[in-house]
């Protein structure tokens, strides 16, 4: 008969259902640039650090470095809409910490990528107008 191997881990961590590839999904379908921050042409990275109670629910955020026009509160919300599965821990409730980093960058526009709808009328020749791209995002998951 083979042992059982035990697990190395005491207090096992929370987990993202998942995984980091599906954290990444979910923040990037939920994020909203800031009317704010884009008016403004602000872009970067807001590094956020979130507490996990024993039932999976995000209780505390604090923003490590952040970003103005709205960027850190967007950060916030989208954290706090976070659950994730606890396992077990022989009947200690611990608190985790995970830090997670949000980068806000705005949209690069090219010449290529330009999108203009062309009418022609005979009177007035050619009529373009131009149709804004939307916005993009880049989320970084450290585990």
């Amino acid at each position: 008969m083979k042992r059982q191997k035990k697990d190395k881990h005491f207090i096992k961590k929370p987990i993202y259902e998942g995984g980091p590839s599906a954290l990444k999904q979910f923040i990037t379908k939920n994020l909203r640039y800031p009317k704010e921050a884009l008016k403004e042409k602000i872009e970067g990275t807001v590094v956020i650090r979130y507490a996990i109670n024993h039932k999976g629910k995000v209780i505390d955020t604090k923003i490590i470095s952040g970003l103005a026009g709205g960027c850190e509160a967007e950060a916030i919300r989208l954290v706090r809409l976070l659950n994730f599965l606890v396992p077990k821990n022989r009947g200690v409730k611990a608190l985790f910490h995970k830090d997670l980093h949000i980068h806000f960058k705005l949209p690069v526009e090219k010449e290529a990528s330009i999108q203009y709808n062309l009418t022609t009328s005979p009177q007035k020749g050619v009529k373009a107008e131009y149709i804004p791209k939307k916005t993009g995002y880049t989320i970084t998951v450290s585990w």
